[in-house]
């Protein structure tokens, strides 16, 4: 378990009102669209220029230079192997800023089941990297979350913003 000391409340204030505002304007030149999982419902892909790892690391970064906290990043392919059951790599990665994710829990404490973000970062079967994540309004829909339309517009546009980043050359 990470353990974090919590940030003032002037700090967190100015880091969500910069996150707001970033998410707003963020597109990276080099942004790709993310694409629909034909295998899981709501489910967006994105192919990364870059190895799992390095994928994995670009995540953090651009999520820590957010200001958004991040948990874990948890090795997949290290537990498979643990039990006997090879598979590719395949790194999932949490993190999520708790005064925008708690509104969801909020909504409805069955979203607590996609919050904090998770992003699987694995191998494909031809080599190449990609990036996975839940879109958030399926997460609404899902969780039937009403009255947070530009919050989950929100979560959504950082998320995107996140992968992209992190997948950009």
């Amino acid at each position: 378990m990470i353990l974090r000391s919590e940030p003032n409340p002037i700090r967190r204030l100015f880091c969500i009102t910069a996150l707001v505002a970033s998410a707003a304007t963020a597109t990276p030149a080099s942004a790709a669209t993310p694409t629909a999982a034909a295998e899981a419902n709501g489910v967006l892909r994105l192919a990364s220029s870059h190895s799992v790892e390095d994928t994995v690391v670009r995540i953090k970064q651009s999520v820590e230079a957010k200001g958004i906290r991040y948990f874990i990043a948890i090795d997949q392919q290290q537990l498979g192997a643990s039990a006997n059951l090879p598979i590719r790599k395949s790194t999932l990665v949490l993190f999520g800023n708790p005064p925008l994710g708690v509104q969801f829990i909020q909504a409805n404490p069955y979203a607590g089941l996609d919050w904090p973000v998770r992003m699987l970062v694995r191998e494909t079967a031809d080599g190449s990297t990609e990036i996975a994540y839940t879109d958030f309004a399926f997460i609404g829909q899902r969780y039937g979350i009403t009255g947070k339309d530009a919050q989950l517009k929100m979560a959504s546009e950082v998320a995107a913003t996140v992968a992209g980043e992190a997948a950009a050359q």
